[in-house]
């Protein structure tokens, strides 16, 4: 499971099996160590972030922060999911 970053006690990670076929990108975003109830994010082409679901129960004006620091780092996210994963497809 590669972790991209961390946002405070809040992990930003990948599933090293992101089903087959893959997955458009996304992250997972739990408190601590990965979880499998954590919430995920899509990442759009334009590198904006859709909440797919919050399953973590991150309080909202804590995800609101996450949400823009992901959007921020997208370029960061992009590239590790590529080269993790050989390649890379959107949600929108």
């Amino acid at each position: 499971m590669p972790q991209i970053f961390k946002i405070g006690s809040f992990w930003v990670y990948f599933w090293s099996n992101e089903n087959n076929p893959l997955e458009p990108i996304h992250v997972h975003v739990s408190e601590g160590t990965p979880s499998a109830n954590a919430t995920k994010i899509w990442i759009t082409k334009a590198g904006k972030c859709l909440l797919a679901h919050n399953n973590s129960y991150i309080n909202p004006h804590v995800l609101q922060n996450i949400l823009r620091i992901i959007e921020a780092r997208n370029e960061e996210i992009v590239e590790k999911w590529t080269e993790f994963f050989n390649e890379i497809s959107f949600f929108c």
